[in-house]
């Protein structure tokens, strides 16, 4: 089975004082889709990912496959595995597409 695998040419960074930030946010309602934890270095260019990619990403390290990638995932955030598969696997593909993240 594929196990996906971060690019190691990006540098990153889990910026785990956000994270706490936006938990509490999450916590009180606030919308945080659009907040970043975790900050990715490419070509000289700043991306982030939000809590669920941050997640994600940081568990893109070539030991799972995408389906326990999903277990993990499930796990982490309490909802059902169903209602992760598409949303992980299109991430997964765009992260892809972008050359950020391949296979072994």
């Amino acid at each position: 089975m594929k196990r996906p695998l971060r690019n190691p040419q990006i540098v990153w960074r889990h910026e785990k004082r956000r994270e706490e930030e936006i938990l509490k946010a999450q916590e009180r309602g606030e919308a945080v889709e659009d907040r970043g934890t975790v900050i990715l270095i490419i070509s000289g260019m700043m991306h982030q990912l939000n809590l669920v990619g941050g997640h994600i990403w940081s568990l893109c390290d070539g030991s799972r496959d995408v389906d326990g990638l999903i277990e993990a995932l499930a796990e982490d955030f309490e909802v059902e595995r169903e209602e992760l598969v598409e949303d992980v696997r299109d991430f997964l593909a765009d992260l892809e597409q972008r050359g950020w993240l391949s296979y072994v």
